[in-house]
């Protein structure tokens, strides 16, 4: 995630090579541990890719133009360390939560029709089930693919890129989106926030500390130029002891309809011997993209059919389970010494869309420092759910999935090594 930040670094920085000047960096991170979770059906503790932050590698380029212009690119892939992959399922793998547990006798469905309209229902299930985890689609450059130009008035990007809201995140969460302590853990299914977008165009201005992007990803989709877009723009302000931004976004599904909608804002200020960390964010999303597709199935197996009826109510029950009205808080505190660093967390996720479905996380991770490039870090978690609410502790570069049932707390621990190169 650190390389959200260094984008605005390289796009902007004050300081460019001498006319003519080319660089191409390769540059990478590995992280693996032992990872220890509880509340889940499946094994509990295991080798795991991604604790602190996602394996990764990749290629960063930049070539000076004169006049204060820039081309720059940044090709970066995931890699599972575990496994060799480039993709990763969560440890629950297609579970869903309980709320999407719906059966035909629920809908009012005749007995002799119930097998037929259970089987599609579980084939839903299954397939919204199949598409949790990272990177499923095996895209080589998954992380991050994009060229641009820097100007003396800012920096265009184009491709596949961080968006601006789950920047603030890195800035203000204080576990820089590490961990299963980070504030995002919480919100992930469905996710509360976009953290990269295709067929993305940015501007990206950055002076005197102030820092602005403004983010457009096409939907592309066949006959309209809206289906499916993003739109996002953050602000924010860094000084050398504080600093504090906002960011929003919106987003319509590839029906036309307005989708998730986030604002964002967060903060940091070093307060004592440490620094403290703030954020809250704000997700709404009443036509959520995980329905599009299952309308459509609903239509093509129950159109011109006696249960054609079916196809409005079990599509809404759907709609209901994915839909978000949700407040995400985070309040953080960082203390180093030397080669130590102790940080800790609390998250609170507020699901204002159903009852006791609310979510806590909180405790520690400490890091011992060998040097600039390696450390070794340790990992305190625990999850509360409310009674409705079924989160599992993941980490930086994978999903935790879901509890065993509603209710269910879990506790993570984990001991995993770092190196950047």
């Amino acid at each position: 995630m650190k390389r959200i930040v260094c984008l605005g670094a390289l796009a902007l920085s004050a300081s460019v090579p001498a006319m003519g000047q080319n660089s191409v960096t390769l540059y990478g991170l590995a992280d693996a541990g032992i990872n220890y979770v509880s509340g889940q059906d499946s094994a509990k503790t295991k080798l795991a890719s991604g604790i602190m932050e996602g394996s990764k590698w990749g290629l960063k380029g930049n070539e000076d133009l004169g006049g204060g212009y820039r081309a720059v690119f940044t090709l970066e892939s995931r890699v599972e360390l575990d496994t060799g992959a480039n993709s990763n399922r969560t440890a629950s793998g297609s579970q869903l939560p309980d709320r999407f547990g719906f059966t035909a006798a629920q809908f009012g469905v005749p007995v002799l029709f119930q097998p037929t309209v259970d089987g599609l229902l579980g084939g839903i299930n299954a397939s919204v089930g199949s598409q949790i985890g990272v990177n499923l689609q095996n895209r080589l450059f998954d992380r991050q693919a994009f060229v641009g130009l820097v100007t003396p008035v800012g920096a265009v990007l184009m491709g596949r890129m961080y968006t601006p809201g789950y920047e603030l995140f890195y800035l203000y969460d204080g576990m820089e989106t590490q961990t299963s302590l980070s504030v995002a853990q919480i919100a992930t299914l469905p996710p509360s926030v976009d953290i990269r977008r295709d067929n993305s165009i940015a501007y990206r201005i950055q002076k005197d500390g102030f820092t602005g992007t403004l983010t457009y990803s096409f939907g592309e989709q066949p006959g309209s130029a809206s289906r499916g877009r993003y739109l996002g723009a953050n602000f924010y302000y860094t000084a050398p002891t504080w600093g504090g931004g906002v960011g929003v976004a919106h987003n319509k599904n590839t029906a036309g309809e307005t989708a998730l909608r986030n604002f964002v804002a967060g903060g940091f200020a070093e307060v004592g011997p440490g620094r403290l960390t703030l954020l809250f964010l704000k997700a709404k999303d009443e036509n959520p993209e995980f329905v599009v597709p299952i309308r459509a199935a609903l239509q093509t197996n129950l159109g011109g059919t006696p249960l054609a009826g079916l196809i409005g109510p079990i599509g809404d029950a759907y709609q209901d389970a994915f839909r978000q009205d949700a407040h995400l808080y985070h309040v953080g505190y960082r203390l180093r010494s030397g080669p130590h660093q102790v940080t800790f967390a609390y998250n609170h996720f507020n699901d204002r869309e159903r009852d006791d479905a609310d979510i806590s996380s909180y405790r520690a991770v400490y890091t011992y420092a060998f040097s600039k490039r390696t450390d070794v870090n340790f990992v305190l978690t625990r999850f509360d759910n409310d009674s409705n609410a079924q989160a599992a502790p993941g980490g930086n570069g994978f999903f935790g999935g879901v509890t065993s049932e509603g209710g269910q707390d879990a506790h993570n621990v984990a001991i995993a090594l770092r190196h950047r190169f």
